[in-house]
């Protein structure tokens, strides 16, 4: 019986040194699937590697052995012994390896709950195990299902709705503000990492126009070329203030580099349009007091770790439903897996039948004298239905598995009964492939 294992490391299980150690390129991958093919008892492989975890999916016939070879192979090809990794490792088997993959996809086993990037990377390594032949049937309807149920984990729950990160949760209070940011004009004071993330993010919503101003000049003119903007200079800002919707400051100021009393003599002039502030920087570059002005939004890093944190916290909650989706999932596949132990079986025992009453019915016919085609044609579906009839409650007794039943006893038990031999066994598998 084959057995699905999963080999690997994450980030809760080893340091950033050794996960880097243990990445691969998409070239290695491609030449580590056609080594891993190579070992007899490893029917089909996925090489999984991101920044965070290096996993590999197999199908082999269980027995500890095989596991070693992959981990032997792990060591082999990235040329680091085993002793320095072993312990960081993690083994899956059955049920618990289809969970594990079923949870990474979903992305319940990310760094940060509910991140969308993680079931594209692993779309991106199935793609590869096919093109090298190393995914079939077994890989394949685990990785289709992998993909099915990330989706439904994502759709039903709303797992990834919640901005969990800064620069997002300055893009998600934007979009509350304004419904429609593609007329909105944009200006980024500074040239914070932060602040300039969050510009990003604005830009990718097809904001209106883009402004940088900062005190070097230069660093304003090279950001507004990145951005495909227009640089200013750090005195302008205030004068920008009757153009632009959204200001984004991360400046190293320890004073504020806009105050109350500028942002209310721009508000006469705007007709009290609104104006969103975000200040990513410590110490503060906007006066607090410019929330107290009608139609002004000033959120500050605090303001915006809040906001964090408590999406957090729901993508936490929005995690237990997905839990119970992914189990639900796993014992869907278990069944799956279950039948497919059963179809050599199966189709072995009816082509036997089939076989037995085809024999019989030509014998008896041959020696019937004088009988109309009509009357041949009748025995033979009586013949037939005869077959299906005695194979109808066996067949349905070995589909009809218990949670708690050996179901390979009762497959062996099966084989005896009806005299099945591995032949038999061998080109029912090709029949039911083929088929």
């Amino acid at each position: 019986m084959l057995e699905i294992v999963l080999i690997g490391i994450n980030h809760k299980t080893s340091s950033v040194e050794l996960r880097e150690k243990l990445s691969f390129t998409y070239e290695e991958i491609e030449n580590g699937l056609k080594k891993l093919l190579e070992k007899k008892d490893i029917k089909e492989a996925l090489i999984f590697s991101t920044c965070n975890r290096t996993e590999i999916l197999f199908v082999v016939f269980p027995d500890r052995k095989n596991k070693d070879i992959v981990k032997k192979f792990l060591g082999e090809y990235k040329k680091i012994s085993i002793y320095k990794f072993q312990d960081a490792l993690y083994t899956y088997n059955g049920d618990d390896a289809v969970r594990h993959i079923f949870r990474v996809a979903s992305s319940l086993d990310s760094m940060i709950i509910g991140e969308p990037q993680i079931l594209g990377q692993i779309k991106d390594a199935y793609k590869i195990a096919v093109a090298n032949n190393s995914s079939k049937v077994i890989l394949n309807r685990l990785l289709h299902k992998s993909f099915s149920i990330a989706k439904k984990v994502r759709r039903e729950t709303g797992i990834g709705d919640n901005a969990v990160s800064i620069s997002y949760a300055a893009l998600e209070l934007a979009n509350k503000i304004f419904n429609d940011l593609s007329t909105k004009n944009v200006m980024l004071l500074g040239a914070g990492e932060m602040a300039e993330l969050a510009l990003e993010h604005l830009i990718s919503c097809n904001v209106k126009k883009t402004i940088i101003a900062n005190r070097t000049f230069e660093n304003a003119v090279k950001l507004a070329k990145k951005f495909n903007g227009q640089a200013v200079k750090f005195e302008e800002r205030e004068n920008m203030l009757l153009d632009v919707d959204i200001i984004i400051s991360s400046t190293g100021a320890t004073d504020y580099v806009l105050t109350a009393h500028q942002v209310k003599k721009a508000m006469s002039s705007r007709k009290n349009k609104s104006i969103f502030f975000i200040d990513i920087a410590v110490p503060r570059n906007i006066d607090p007091a410019i929330n107290q002005i009608s139609n002004s939004y000033l959120y500050d890093i605090d303001d915006l770790h809040n906001i964090v944190d408590n999406n957090m916290e729901e993508r936490k909650k929005k995690a237990i439903q997905g839990e119970r989706l992914v189990e639900e999932a796993v014992i869907k596949f278990r069944q799956w897996m279950a039948n497919l132990k059963l179809v050599p079986t199966i189709v072995a025992i009816k082509k036997k039948i089939e076989l037995i009453t085809q024999i019989e019915t030509e014998k008896t016919l041959a020696n019937m004298q004088n009988i109309s085609q009509k009357d041949i044609n009748a025995i033979k579906r009586m013949t037939q239905a005869i077959g299906k009839k005695i194979m109808h409650d066996p067949i349905l007794f070995l589909k009809n598995t218990g949670e708690h039943r050996d179901d390979y006893k009762y497959l062996n038990f099966a084989r005896h009964f009806f005299n099945i031999d591995d032949t038999q066994l061998k080109i029912s598998k090709g029949h039911n492939k083929n088929g």
